[in-house]
C-alpha cells in the first residue's frame, strides 16, 4: 500500500511539473517567427446619440457618426510605427504580399484604422516612393461584407449563437443583473429618451457621453447621478456577454482563434509547402468587440478586469521558436507597454500544440454546421413571438402533411380505379375470345 502511495505521489508530481513546464520556460534566448495582431480602431465620433442628446446634430460631428477622427488615425499612425519596432525582424522593409496579410471588418472606421496603421508600418522607401510630396504608400487591406464575415466581424448568421444568446439573457444570473440594474434602467429610460432594458442598452449611452467628455462637451446635469461610476460596471461587464459562455466563445470568436493557431501549426509543420511559410505577420483591425471577445474566448478578461477595450489596443498573439520547440504567448496592448497574459491551464509560454488542448471546446470543427439549428431543437417558450414564429411553422408543416396525405389518397384511388377498369377490359376482351 505504500509502494502505490509513493508511486501516485511520484506520477502526481510528475503530473503538475508537466502542467507548470509552460511558466517554466525562459523564453528570453528564443525566436519570434510569427505574430498575430488584434486591434481596436481608433479614436470616432458617437456612433447613435441618445434621443435628448444636446450634441445629436450632425453639425457637432463634421466626419459623421461612427467615423474615425483626426486623433484616430494618428493613434494608429503611432501604432503602426511601433507594431514596426516589434516585428521588424518579421517583414522585410519594403512591402511582400507574401510575409504578411491585413484583414478588416467592412467599416470605415476599421479600414480606415487599418490604412493609418499601415502608413505608420510601411513608409514608402527608395522605389517605393511613388510621389515625392507624400510619404506614404498603399498598401491592400482585405475585407468581406459583414454579413457574410464569420471570422472577424463574425455579424455571419448562425442561428444557435442567437439561440444561446438568448438562453443566457433568460438565465438565473442575468435575471438577477437585470433585478439589480432596474432602477438604473428606469432612471437612464427616463432622461435619455431611449429604452434602456439591458447591459448593451446601458453600455451605448455610457459610450456616447464617454466620447462627448472626451471632446470636451458640458455633459447634461441628469448624467452626474449616474456617469461614469455607476455605468462603468455595466459597460464592462457588457463586453464580456457576447462570449458569456463556451458554447458562445465557440460560435464568437472560435472560428479568429482557429485560424491563428493552425496559420502557426502551419508555420511550424515541415510537410507545408515552402511558399505557404513565408508569411510571418496576419493583421487583424477590428472592434472593441472583436478585443474584449478574444480575451475573454482565451479565458483572461475577468483576470484583467471586464472593461471597454481602448482606441487601439492589441491583442498579439506571438509565435515563438526555442530550439525545436514552439510556443505561444499572448500579450495585451491597452493604452500601455503590452502586458504578457497568464492563460489559464498553459501559463504565460504555452507550448503550441497544449493551446490546441486547452482551447479544444472553443475551435469549431466546421462552424456552418454547428450554427445550424433544428426544428427540434428550437424552444417553445422563450417569448410570445418566437412561440408564434414556430407555431406558425409547425402549423404550416402539419397542412403541408395533410395536403400530401390527400394527394396520396386521390392518387391512390385513381389507380385503383385505373386498375379496375383495365382488369374488366381485359376480362371482356377474353370473353369475347372465347364466344368467338
Amino acid at each position: 500500500m505504500i509502494r502505490v502511495y509513493k508511486l501516485f505521489n511520484l506520477l502526481f508530481g510528475v503530473f503538475v511539473v508537466n502542467l507548470t513546464l509552460c511558466d517554466a520556460v525562459d523564453l528570453n534566448e528564443g525566436k519570434l517567427i510569427a505574430a498575430s495582431v488584434i486591434f481596436r480602431h481608433g479614436d470616432r465620433t458617437p456612433v447613435e446619440p441618445y434621443p435628448t442628446d444636446p450634441y445629436k446634430d450632425p453639425k457637432f460631428w463634421p466626419v459623421g457618426f461612427g467615423q474615425l477622427t483626426n486623433t484616430g488615425k494618428q493613434q494608429h499612425f503611432e501604432l503602426g510605427k511601433w507594431l514596426r519596432q516589434r516585428y521588424n525582424s518579421l517583414v522585410s522593409d519594403k512591402y511582400n504580399p507574401d510575409e504578411m496579410i491585413v484583414r478588416s471588418t467592412d467599416m470605415d472606421r476599421t479600414l480606415m484604422s487599418a490604412l493609418s496603421d499601415l502608413s505608420g508600418f510601411y513608409p514608402p522607401k527608395g522605389v517605393d516612393v511613388w510621389n515625392e510630396e507624400i510619404a506614404w504608400q498603399p498598401i491592400p487591406v482585405h475585407t468581406v461584407p459583414e454579413k457574410l464575415d464569420d471570422l472577424l466581424a463574425a455579424k455571419k448568421s448562425c442561428p444557435v449563437y442567437d439561440y444561446e444568446l438568448k438562453k443566457l439573457y433568460k438565465s438565473a444570473e442575468f435575471k438577477a443583473y437585470d433585478k439589480k440594474y432596474k432602477p438604473l434602467y428606469k432612471y437612464l429610460t427616463e432622461n435619455s429618451g431611449k429604452k434602456v432594458d439591458s447591459l448593451q442598452s446601458v453600455q451605448n449611452i455610457f459610450s456616447c457621453l464617454h466620447i462627448e467628455e472626451i471632446y470636451n462637451f458640458t455633459l447634461p446635469e441628469w448624467t452626474k447621478a449616474v456617469y461614469p461610476k455607476k455605468m462603468f460596471e455595466i459597460s464592462g461587464l457588457s463586453f464580456a456577454v457576447k462570449t458569456y459562455t463556451t458554447q458562445l466563445a465557440r460560435l464568437k470568436t472560435g472560428p479568429l482563434l482557429k485560424e491563428i493557431l493552425h496559420h502557426y501549426k502551419n508555420k511550424t509543420d515541415s510537410l507545408t509547402p515552402k511558399n505557404e511559410t513565408k508569411r510571418n505577420l496576419w493583421i487583424y483591425s477590428a472592434h472593441d468587440t472583436t478585443v474584449a471577445n478574444m480575451l475573454n474566448t482565451l479565458g483572461v478578461f475577468k483576470a484583467i478586469g471586464y472593461h471597454n477595450p481602448p482606441y487601439a489596443s492589441s491583442v498579439l498573439i506571438e509565435l515563438i521558436q526555442l530550439q525545436d520547440n514552439y510556443y505561444v504567448q499572448v500579450y495585451y496592448k491597452n493604452s500601455t507597454e503590452p502586458i504578457l497574459l497568464d492563460l489559464p491551464g498553459c501559463g504565460t509560454a504555452c507550448p503550441l500544440n497544449r493551446m490546441f488542448e486547452v482551447y479544444k471546446d472553443v475551435l469549431p470543427v466546421n462552424w456552418d454546421e454547428e450554427c445550424t439549428l433544428s426544428l427540434l431543437q428550437m424552444p417553445l417558450d422563450i417569448n410570445v413571438e418566437e412561440s408564434l414564429s414556430l407555431v406558425t411553422i409547425f402549423g404550416f408543416i402539419a397542412v403541408m402533411l395533410f395536403v400530401g396525405m390527400i394527394v396520396l389518397i386521390i392518387a391512390t384511388v385513381y389507380k385503383r380505379r385505373d386498375y379496375l377498369s383495365e382488369q374488366k377490359w381485359n376480362s371482356l376482351n377474353n370473353d369475347s375470345f372465347i364466344w368467338n
